[in-house]
């Protein structure tokens, strides 16, 4: 099958809506095909930049202020007036309630679409690490001096899983570590940032749109946001994410 016969079903394949056995098929070919993997990652970031679009309105003033003019009513009794009044302040609050879960929707949404396009674009280089290392405790002092955090990486011993190497990426301007760990014929990536340094605070646990072609698992911990994120089964996500929730519990 030639490459303009896979890029025909790219979108389908990056929004997850292959069959299982397609899907397989395609990860394998995105992981080894450099056309395919920079056409892929080109496609992950305009349907991020849509969808960013799509979600820059929010309520004005001027919009609040004549829902409550349509709701509001001129006073005959007393009753009437204060039952209108708590009319008004509930839907200005359910107004101000579905805006502050929409923007926060929108930024998880946001966060967790920009840490999926970092992911593929590890798959689509050629050079996806910056410093080549099994050993841990080759990998961790690399990055003293260049992050302005420090982490723990868990002991691999018996685990199905090997490390691969790490770099330096950035998340939202912030600077962060970018762990590459392999199990099986999956590549996983874990990053690691300051969460006081994203804008705002994702949820903890915070849920993933569906939408996204790969299993994530982030969670909170010590003032830093962990996300790990591939194409393996959830299983082996979990899997990974419990030995960095266990690395100096």
């Amino acid at each position: 099958m030639g490459c303009e016969l896979w890029q025909v079903k790219l979108d389908t394949y990056l929004d997850g809506e292959l069959p299982a056995e397609q899907m397989r098929a395609y990860d394998g070919h995105v992981r080894n095909c450099l056309p395919c993997s920079s056409a892929a990652l080109a496609l992950v970031q305009r349907k991020r930049s849509v969808q960013d679009a799509g979600k820059r309105f929010t309520p004005s003033p001027e919009f609040r202020k004549r829902i409550q003019a349509s709701i509001a009513a001129p006073p005959q009794r007393s009753m009437g007036f204060a039952w209108r009044t708590a009319t008004a302040v509930l839907a200005l609050l359910v107004i101000a309630g579905t805006t502050y879960w929409d923007t926060l929707r929108s930024r998880t949404d946001q966060a967790f679409g920009e840490v999926a396009d970092l992911h593929v674009a590890t798959l689509a280089s050629s050079s996806p690490v910056d410093v080549v290392s099994t050993d841990r405790h080759t990998v961790k002092p690399w990055f003293q001096g260049k992050i302005p955090f420090s982490f723990d990486l868990p002991e691999l011993q018996n685990s199905e899983f090997s490390l691969l190497g790490g770099r330096m990426v950035y998340l939202e301007q912030t600077p962060g570590a970018h762990l590459i760990y392999q199990v099986r014929k999956h590549q996983v990536s874990v990053f690691i940032f300051q969460d006081a340094s994203l804008r705002g605070k994702l949820p903890e646990d915070a849920a993933v749109a569906k939408r996204l072609s790969f299993q994530v698992e982030s969670w909170s911990r010590g003032g830093l946001r962990y996300f790990v994120i591939g194409d393996a089964g959830a299983s082996d996500i979990d899997g990974l994410a419990r030995l960095f929730k266990a690395t100096g519990a």
